[in-house]
């Protein structure tokens, strides 16, 4: 049967106390959760980057176990259930407590089935956005048995633990990749412009069609978390897209624009999708000659760029971030020869063979798992 979410469940809008009252933030009190620590399954929302202190509980909204969060700014449709005794969350984020009609873990996986539904709801602006009436008003089809929703449950959760391991497995190959990072350039000095390396940056068009073509443009979350994914729409029948703009195997795409947390992502691409473009919020980082792919790639995302990155970053409307091109070349990088950002590059190339069988593996529990998802939901 249908259901608005209102009839479910209590929907809360987060927000951000006061960042002018330190006493709102000088102790570790109460997780203070954002975007970033959702991911891309059902997860267990327990911990945060940011705290809040007791003082500020009047100040926020806050929330206790068993609650589903989701995001509604930015990057929608994200989903995590919160498995903390109480927690705070900001503006970007959503909370549903659901009553006792529904098993709040089959809620989580219907509204991360329903991912492309919000998407499409959210309206046009420059930062996508889910109003709470827009949220209380969203119709879902459950099963009204709750027998049944526990059965799928447990079948959903059991693949999403195979899936959790298998992440995590490719997570720990990213480990090795940073510790080898640190192993080779321990005595790191960022004191080198990254123009240095960069030679100019490249941006496209993002220009939406409403019918399936052969030519696509990436979306801003095709490099949100530092790694690419092929998240794309397609462009117009009539446009005749820039070959300049195209993406290549190779290319390291920044995003110019995004939320706080997110802007400055950078990912190197593995593999390049079939007839796929730069939209205007990334940047292609096209290098000089002393400059490896790889290398440059994991420059971009280690911490103390994200931190330059964070400094540099102007506000636009909402909660997203700006760089410019002239600030953005003039981060400050080590000053590393070729030769050595070739021997880097090359293991971390050895790594990705392993992690590629990984891949492979979570790629077929995933399509296993969305199998499963459209039977049981749509």
């Amino acid at each position: 049967m249908e259901v608005l979410l209102k009839n479910i469940g209590t929907i809360i809008t987060g927000n951000t106390p006061s960042k002018k009252n330190s006493k709102y933030w000088n102790s570790n009190d109460i997780c203070f959760v954002k975007p970033d620590v959702i991911g891309d399954g059902v997860d267990n929302v327990n911990q945060s980057n940011e705290y809040i202190s007791n003082y500020a509980s009047s100040k926020a909204r806050i929330v206790g176990k068993n609650t589903i969060l989701i995001t509604c700014i930015g990057n929608i449709g994200r989903v995590g259930i919160v498995s903390k005794e109480k927690i705070a969350f900001n503006q970007q984020i959503s909370a549903i407590v659901p009553n006792c009609k529904i098993n709040f873990r089959y809620l989580a996986y219907v509204l991360l089935f329903s991912k492309s539904k919000l998407n499409a709801m959210a309206n046009s602006a420059v930062v996508p956005i889910i109003n709470k009436t827009q949220l209380e008003n969203f119709k879902i089809k459950i099963d009204s048995n709750l027998e049944h929703q526990a059965q799928i449950v447990e079948a959903l959760d059991k693949i999403e633990e195979i899936k959790r391991i298998q992440d995590k497995e490719i997570k720990y190959l990213d480990t090795l990749i940073k510790a080898r990072f640190v192993e080779m350039f321990e005595e790191l000095k960022f004191d080198t412009p990254v123009s240095k390396y960069i030679e100019s940056l490249t941006a496209g068009k993002s220009l939406a069609g409403k019918e399936k073509c052969k030519n696509k443009v990436l979306n801003t979350g095709a490099v949100s978390y530092d790694k690419f994914k092929n998240d794309y729409k397609y462009l117009p029948l009539d446009y005749v897209p820039d070959e300049d703009n195209k993406v290549r195997t190779g290319n390291v795409l920044v995003s110019r624009m995004n939320t706080r947390e997110l802007v400055g992502a950078t990912a190197y691409v593995w593999k390049a999708p079939e007839n796929t473009y730069l939209p205007d919020r990334l940047w292609r980082a096209n290098l000089k000659e002393n400059a490896n792919p790889i290398f440059i790639w994991q420059v971009l995302t280690h911490p103390l760029l994200k931190l330059q990155i964070q400094k540099i970053s102007s506000g636009t409307s909402g909660s997203m971030k700006n760089i410019s091109k002239s600030n953005f070349l003039r981060l400050k990088v080590p000053n590393i020869d070729v030769e050595s950002q070739n021997e880097f590059a090359s293991f971390v190339q050895q790594v990705d063979k392993s992690k590629v069988a990984i891949q492979k593996s979570l790629d077929e529990t995933q399509t296993l798992f969305d199998s499963l998802m459209q039977k049981y939901f749509s």
